[in-house]
């Protein structure tokens, strides 16, 4: 590859994105595909697709032949959405990282939530003034399971408040970061942890870990916290331990399906807290997306590593 082409860009980001892309000084031609009820309506001259995790993927069809697509690139760092022929023979780069601040500070909020209730502890009147059971995250501990850029700021502003971070990866612990606990597995993260993180991505290994032996293994009374993908909880395994006290809260931003079904129990469960798939709001992913597609599109066109590249193997 040379660095002086002028590679076709299918985007399926937003017409700003696309302005962005043609005005970098690889000028590549970018074609804006928008149509989000048929994403796979990919131009056949494409050889880079930049996508997203749009709903119309859900209805690709089983095969599409476009050997001209080298490289694709997602918005979202989980590529499960995708169909299996877009994501095999072709570099495939995802879009890791991009929100994990903010991710890590609505994991905060659950943990503050949960042992200081600010909401519950205001005064209506003389009457009601009185003592109130604030708890603090100082001395707690808090374990991550699924340790990547989502973990690390969550470890790393856990820190901060005095707790103790325990976490696990799949991948070998190069060094662990100074003030975390590297753990073996997920069940030996939970057993002694008072909240417990799921980063983890969703693959056939970790698709339904959150099971009864897990839960069982859990320290009683902990906090579940699904930033991740609702595949990774079985619900009725989760709803059995809220009931019997084995979990006392569950903040779960991830469901499967989403949105819930009408009647599902989670819906105004006293112990759940239940979002609508928002954690990831509220930052500067947009900014942190272009400069990686910035860096990636020069590292593609030079030979040179790219960021972010999925190893399909791994499922991440």
């Amino acid at each position: 590859m040379t660095a002086d082409r002028h590679p076709v860009i299918a985007n399926q980001i937003d017409a700003e994105f696309g302005r962005f892309l043609a005005a970098l000084p690889q000028a590549p031609q970018v074609i804006d595909c928008l149509d989000a009820d048929r994403p796979f309506d990919v131009p056949t001259e494409a050889e880079i697709l930049v996508t997203r995790n749009i709903p119309g993927w859900k209805q690709a069809p089983a095969h599409l032949d476009l050997p001209a697509l080298k490289w694709v690139q997602t918005f979202s760092a989980g590529i499960e959405v995708y169909p299996d022929w877009l994501k095999k023979d072709r570099i495939l780069s995802c879009g890791r990282g991009l929100t994990a601040p903010q991710i890590a500070e609505y994991v905060m909020a659950a943990m503050l939530l949960m042992v200081k209730d600010l909401a519950g502890a205001v005064v209506h009147g003389p009457s009601d003034w009185g003592p109130r059971n604030l708890g603090t995250l100082e001395g707690g501990s808090v374990g991550i399971i699924g340790y990547g850029a989502i973990g690390s700021e969550i470890a790393r502003r856990a820190l901060a408040f005095g707790m103790e971070v325990r976490a696990c990866r799949r991948g070998p612990w190069d060094s662990p970061e100074e003030g975390v606990i590297a753990c073996a597995s997920p069940q030996e993260v939970a057993q002694a942890s008072d909240h417990i993180v799921l980063a983890a991505p969703l693959t056939p290994e970790t698709e339904g870990m959150v099971n009864e032996a897990f839960l069982a293994g859990a320290k009683r009374g902990c906090h579940i916290i699904n930033i991740a993908r609702g595949g990774l909880v079985d619900d009725a395994a989760l709803l059995a331990a809220l009931g019997d006290g084995t979990v006392a809260r569950a903040t779960l931003d991830v469901t499967t399906p989403e949105p819930l079904t009408d009647g599902h129990p989670y819906y105004g469960h006293p112990n759940v807290l239940l979002t609508p798939h928002q954690s990831f709001r509220g930052g500067s992913e947009r900014a942190r997306f272009e400069r990686k597609m910035a860096f990636n599109l020069a590292a593609y066109l030079s030979g040179n590593p790219m960021r972010d590249v999925v190893d399909l193997v791994r499922g991440y």
